[in-house]
């Protein structure tokens, strides 16, 4: 699946900065999104010297649970660089 099929499929995306789901919060996130639509594949970008995880929801309700449970910032996939080794701008 190509990040262009999810971010077609799966339009509603939240970073979280990816320190907050290592370790033993890994579980704890994707037990919460066992029954909503995240997408099996999610991505992720490098920003002001921090990693993020992109997690993907086809529906919009499920992002804003996710959000409301774990906290990070609503994506916009668009406004990603188009070469993954570009900067963020």
């Amino acid at each position: 699946m190509t990040k262009s099929a999810v971010d077609r499929g799966w339009p509603y995306q939240v970073a979280l900065e990816a320190r907050l789901s290592m370790g033993d919060r890994y579980y704890t996130v994707h037990y919460f999104c066992k029954e909503l639509s995240l997408c099996p594949r999610g991505h992720g970008f490098y920003r002001d010297g921090k990693d993020f995880n992109v997690y993907c929801f086809a529906e919009r309700e499920h992002a804003e649970q996710f959000r409301a449970k774990f906290g990070g910032e609503l994506h916009d996939a668009t406004l990603e660089p188009r070469w993954w080794r570009q900067p963020w701008r």
